[in-house]
């Protein structure tokens, strides 16, 4: 679970609360036009799905939990798995990592093991893999810009609500004018919740998946790099080394950091 990312949505929602409290207003108030939260909500959204394809709305609530995860790839540990196979491979021949590599969990790092195993050409080899993270990233940008894009109509959305609510309330003014006022903070609450939505769900969210994508490309080059020398049959020592240069120095394999002392 990503703390940062439940941290900053409670905290956000939080500091409104807090701020509504202040200016002696009553949070609960926020709710009491239910036709906001849809207009602004489900309007954002069914004009997001207009400008992309049926398959990146149904992978909606796969975006929301990926922002809510932390990534899963421990990058020491590749490297440490890497350096393993590599002296294997200086010692036995590359043909006897072929074992090793089913046993890899991550598809990505076990495909390209079993292209060095199966003697594929170095330049074909990185094509292949560079292009695969090439359409990942590209995959992962189509959502991103989903939920960019929601947090662009959202408040054009609560405009809509807003001005939609103040022409019912203008077409009733021949009745209870003690009600007028109610009923006018009722229509900007559309307003509300449509900046409110953008900047604390859609436009944050869009952000924190950008960031987690930079992560995973940045593993996949590093585990390109990885494959890479192996296939070379470069020095295990060097090619730790050559893979801690990926990480920030806290973050790299306790050998390293040894060595370094």
């Amino acid at each position: 679970m990503d703390l940062a990312t439940i941290i900053g949505l409670v905290a956000g929602l939080g500091v409104v609360v807090t701020a509504m409290v202040m200016e002696k207003g009553n949070p609960a108030d926020m709710l009491k036009n239910p036709a906001a939260l849809v207009l602004t909500i489900g309007g954002a959204i069914a004009a997001t799905t207009v400008s992309f394809p049926l398959k990146t709305l149904l992978a909606l609530p796969t975006m929301f939990i990926k922002a809510m995860n932390t990534n899963k790839e421990a990058a020491s540990d590749a490297i440490d798995l890497l350096v393993k196979m590599a002296d294997k491979a200086r010692r036995e021949g590359l043909l006897t990592l072929e074992e090793d590599a089913r046993k890899i969990e991550d598809p990505f790092l076990q495909r390209g093991v079993m292209m060095v195993v199966d003697g594929l050409d170095p330049a074909q080899v990185r094509a292949i893999l560079s292009t695969e993270v090439k359409h990942m990233e590209e995959r992962h940008e189509e959502g991103i810009g989903f939920l960019n894009a929601c947090g662009g109509f959202a408040p054009t959305m609560g405009i809509i609500g807003t001005v939609q609510g103040l022409i019912t309330v203008l077409a009733g003014l021949g009745g209870d004018p003690g009600a007028l006022g109610e009923k006018i903070g009722a229509a900007f609450l559309a307003t509300l919740w449509g900046i409110l939505t953008a900047n604390l769900i859609w436009l944050p969210l869009g952000g924190k998946l950008r960031y987690k994508s930079s992560e995973e490309v940045a593993y996949r080059h590093l585990l390109i790099e990885g494959i890479m020398s192996l296939q070379a049959g470069e020095n295990p020592r060097v090619l730790r080394d050559k893979l801690s240069a990926f990480l920030p120095p806290k973050a790299r394999p306790q050998e390293e950091s040894k060595k370094k002392e």
